[in-house]
């Protein structure tokens, strides 16, 4: 099945994972401050403004540190509103009103998942049709194809490096690469990791 690009997320972390048809050639990248997508050095030129995005950040916020991840440039957003104190709630369901799924031939949905340092974690999307936030206390998929619903989902990883590994390894069509998030081991703050395509 092929579902596009999704996500997990639980009350201790996640995982995003890109999946794609038409622009397969990205990989993800670690930055100073964001874990982020966009092309190989051999990817034919585009100017499809969603091919590159910022997909993880950790930010600090008043209450602790708060992870961030979804598939485009709302990640930002996002994550500045954290750092601003907003409740993620409000941070998730502003960030994805205000850009709206996206606008291109299949009206894909924008998709994003927070958790904070307190075991808090919600995920949103953003379809042509609703504007969706939960609360999340279990283990949590949502893609923009197919299962553009939050729904339970059965994902078992303690920490980042596996979460980016099973994301990448679920039998979901066309895996492109996948980063993970998880609370850190020592309790202060997050871990984050990469998989590219093998």
């Amino acid at each position: 099945m092929y579902v596009g690009r999704f996500l997990v997320v639980g009350p201790d972390g996640g995982a995003y994972r890109v999946s794609s048809r038409s622009f397969p050639n990205r990989e993800i990248s670690a930055r100073e401050d964001a874990l982020t997508v966009g092309p190989t050095a051999d990817a034919p030129e585009t100017d499809n403004p969603y091919v590159a995005y910022n997909c993880v950040r950790v930010v600090e916020t008043p209450t602790g540190e708060t992870a961030a991840f979804g598939n485009g440039s709302h990640v930002d957003p996002i994550a500045e509103k954290l750092e601003l104190g907003y409740p993620a709630r409000d941070a998730l369901a502003t960030s994805l009103l205000a850009l709206d799924y996206e606008k291109d031939d299949y009206d894909t949905p924008r998709i994003a998942a927070t958790v904070g340092d307190a075991g808090e974690a919600f995920v949103g999307t953003v379809r042509e049709d609703a504007l969706l936030v939960e609360r999340v206390e279990e283990p949590t998929l949502v893609a923009t194809y197919e299962k553009d619903t939050p729904e339970a989902f059965e994902f078992d990883a303690s920490d980042a490096e596996t979460a980016a590994r099973e994301a990448y390894d679920l039998e979901f069509e066309h895996a492109v690469c996948a980063a993970g998030v998880a609370r850190s081991e020592a309790g202060d703050g997050f871990e984050t990791a990469i998989v590219n395509d093998d």
